[in-house]
């Protein structure tokens, strides 16, 4: 099953009435819980960087290996998570989706990305739910090769396929736009409408997710408190109440950035009075059966400063054994003032880096071994920029995150925004893919669960404390996914980040050595170059074949033994076919 966090709906969503084939890419990659999600290990070695040291010319080759005996790390299955804002509520996605998208997604998440204040229940909803902050529920789930068409808005009535005219899609569309209006306004003036979530709401929310085979997590409304500033829990144990009578299979968390608190309430709520808080949920859900072992997630941070981190550890201490991973959130840039070479600037891509270095650093003081979470991740903060971040060049920055995650041990990472407003999207407002779909597409069809270590001879130096690593070619290795049938257990897939202006040559050496190889180069289309909306995959431009069905992802095979030759500002996939590696041989 798919996990979805709050509004997380696992799985990416689909372009132009959510084909089936879009749909799988998105089911995959967010549902933490999900059938088709791909377990992976990070080490607690990153994959080493490779920088032309001083002297050496550019056409030097550099020698490549790794490790095949054991992986370095092992990640969840549902590693790679997309996720929706919670405006789909208002501005009517959600009753699209549940009523016209009714085939599975496996890597859709439904979270916020900004903070708001609710309203009480609704209590013309009997039982009503908890009003929700808009980003508090995340789906995940993964992105899988074929997608079912089977679904509908409740699977007990049997999951059925929906068909809508066009003018129902342009109609949505322009509702969609008149709110994303509303939200932009809120974002820049820091002020933010309630929403409340409805039965009704929750009740499409989870049948979206059950037909199209995710699992739902629900972030709770924490800014309920009382005069005490202890949270107000009767909103949520009447919400707990609801969903089990209604048997709904979902897993739990409170709130969304509560150091923002201060200004969106007023008053501060400090970690350790979150920490009772999470406490005082745990205690509910032990209270109704459907729920007593139910998973918890949080707290949800955001970017761990220094009094986000003093916040993290009160938290810790009162309820480190409480959740069942860590939650915290990440943003780049901020999308107001972003520029093309932001994205290639290696000073921002290691800033990831420093942060999983201050979490684990307060883990392992409190809860060593507990699992962590990126719950919130974009290129760029504040919906993001137009042809910036939902352009080719956001790739270097998101596939980069992938590969640092999962080399340092990151349970699951969930990526802000697949369908809403903004411009962080995975599709544009036609639902056709946009670059980072397609990597992510390749991603979940190419890349397994386990880590592996990787050497580069002659070429690496050893990083000095507290100096960034500067590095332009980043190389990572996974085994290849256990459920790409077009590879035998055994394979090695090489992920590979080239911000050098120049192509560079990688020999492969070792266990690698002499083994036919398949790429999968993606590179920008068109006369935008990085601003690129439009990708092609070994030359040939990506696009939906039709509304429901996405293109052959073909690999180009390289003769054994060939160097490998990797364009300027590029990232590219490589198969080893058949190394019989070790390491890859078992799930």
């Amino acid at each position: 099953s798919k996990l979805i966090r709050g509004f997380l709906l696992s799985g990416m969503p689909c372009p132009s009435s959510c084909p089936p084939g879009l749909l799988a890419l998105m089911a995959p990659g967010l549902a933490l819980m999900a059938a088709f999600s791909l377990p992976s290990q990070a080490g607690d070695r990153r994959a080493l960087p490779v920088e032309k040291p001083s002297g050496v010319k550019g056409r030097t080759l550099i020698l490549l290996d790794v490790n095949t005996k054991s992986p370095v790390r092992i990640i969840s299955e549902n590693f790679l998570s997309l996720q929706l804002d919670p405006s789909i509520i208002h501005d009517g996605w959600l009753d699209f989706l549940s009523a016209h998208f009714n085939t599975p997604t496996e890597s859709l998440v439904i979270s916020s990305l900004h903070p708001s204040t609710t309203h009480p229940f609704d209590h013309n909803q009997i039982p009503p739910p908890c009003p929700q902050k808009a980003g508090a529920v995340p789906f995940f789930s993964h992105l899988a090769d074929i997608v079912r068409s089977d679904i509908a808005l409740d699977k007990q009535k049997g999951c059925k396929i929906a068909q809508h005219p066009d003018i129902m899609l342009e109609l949505q569309r322009e509702k969609a736009a008149q709110m994303h209006l509303v939200l932009l306004k809120e974002q820049f003036s820091n002020t933010y409408s309630n929403l409340t979530l409805t039965a009704r709401s929750l009740d499409k929310l989870y049948n979206f997710a059950d037909c199209s085979g995710l699992h739902l997590i629900f972030a709770l409304n924490a800014l309920r408190r009382n005069p005490n500033n202890s949270w107000n829990s009767s909103n949520a144990l009447s919400l707990l109440k609801y969903s089990a009578s209604k048997k709904y299979n979902i897993s739990w968390e409170l709130g969304n950035e509560p150091n923002n608190y201060r200004t969106l309430i007023g008053r501060s709520v400090n970690g350790s009075q979150l920490g009772k808080d999470y406490t005082q949920l745990r205690s509910l859900m032990q209270l109704i059966r459907t729920y007593s072992r139910a998973h918890l997630y949080g707290p949800n941070i955001g970017r761990p400063r220094k009094n986000v981190i003093a916040f993290l550890e009160g938290f810790m201490k009162v309820a480190g054994g409480t959740v069942d991973a860590v939650t915290w959130q990440h943003y780049y840039i901020d999308g107001r003032v972003a520029k093309v070479t932001d994205f290639l600037k290696t000073r921002l891509l290691d800033t990831l880096s420093d942060q999983i270095r201050k979490i684990q650093k307060v883990l392992n003081t409190y809860t060593p071994g507990k699992k962590i979470w990126l719950e919130g991740v974009g290129t760029t903060s504040a919906g993001g920029m137009n042809n910036l971040s939902d352009s080719y060049a956001a790739g270097f920055l998101w596939l980069n995150t992938l590969g640092l995650l999962a080399s340092q041990g990151i349970d699951v990472v969930v990526r802000l925004s697949s369908l809403d407003h903004g411009h962080n999207h995975l599709v544009d407002q036609n639902f056709n893919p946009l670059p980072d779909y397609w990597l992510s597409l390749l991603y979940k069809r190419l890349i397994g669960p386990k880590v592996l270590a990787i050497h580069v001879a002659g070429l690496q130096r050893k990083p000095r404390p507290g100096r960034v690593i500067r590095d332009k070619l980043r190389i990572y290795a996974h085994c290849t996914s256990y459920h790409n049938h077009n590879y035998v257990r055994g394979s090695i897939t090489l992920y590979i980040i080239n911000l050098h202006r120049s192509r560079k040559k990688i020999k492969l050496a070792g266990t690698l050595r002499d083994k036919i190889v398949h790429q999968y180069l993606l590179q920008p289309y068109g006369k935008d170059g990085l601003h690129s909306k439009l990708v092609q995959l070994n030359g040939q431009p990506l696009a939906m074949v039709d509304d429901g069905t996405l293109p052959e992802l073909k690999p180009r095979p390289l003769r054994a033994g060939r160097t490998l030759v990797i364009p300027p500002l590029t990232m590219s996939f490589y198969v080893v076919k058949n190394v019989n590696a070790l390491a890859c041989r078992y799930r």
